[in-house]
């Protein structure tokens, strides 16, 4: 009888992420590497006119997205989220979906607002509203596409059974 090397009980455990967890780490990583360029002159205009918050922040992140301490500082939290969400499938998926959610809330906020009001707190202009569209119709297909089956992959995976 021939076992495969993942069904032996000395073979090392498989170390593997699921498709939702890979895509939960790379969007981690790209908006943690955004939250940090929002702060490098160059990569972002005006740094000098970088405020903590609100509509007067002058600094433009590409010379397109307009950002401001505060924004800076929420993409390197969902940055840091990702990464350490991306360790289970479970919280992966519910990093994409939730994220998703809140991007496209922020989408909304962002057109219903004025962007030269003090509600613009974030800031955002419309090239930022397009983004948080695009990044929550990403997220919410890579969280609901990619996150289809991957619970029974990952209790397969952690109890050593392999079919």
């Amino acid at each position: 009888m021939s076992t495969s090397p993942q069904s032996r009980p000395d073979a090392a455990p498989r170390a593997g992420r699921t498709p939702v967890q890979l895509a939960a780490l790379a969007v981690g990583a790209v908006f943690l590497l955004v939250g940090i360029l929002g702060f490098v002159p160059g990569i972002t205009t005006d740094v000098d006119q970088l405020t903590f918050a609100g509509h007067h922040s002058g600094a433009m992140l590409l010379g397109i997205f307009h950002v401001s301490i505060l924004h800076n500082v929420v993409h390197l939290a969902f940055g840091v989220a990702g990464l350490l969400l991306s360790r289970t499938f479970v919280q992966a998926r519910l990093y994409l979906l939730v994220s998703a959610v809140i991007y496209a809330v922020l989408g909304v906020y962002g057109v219903v607002i004025h962007q030269e009001s003090g509600a613009n707190f974030v800031p955002v202009n419309t090239a930022d509203n397009w983004l948080h569209f695009g990044l929550a119709a990403l997220m919410l297909a890579l969280g609901l596409i990619l996150g289809k089956g991957g619970a029974e992959l990952t209790t397969r995976r952690s109890t050593g059974i392999v079919e």
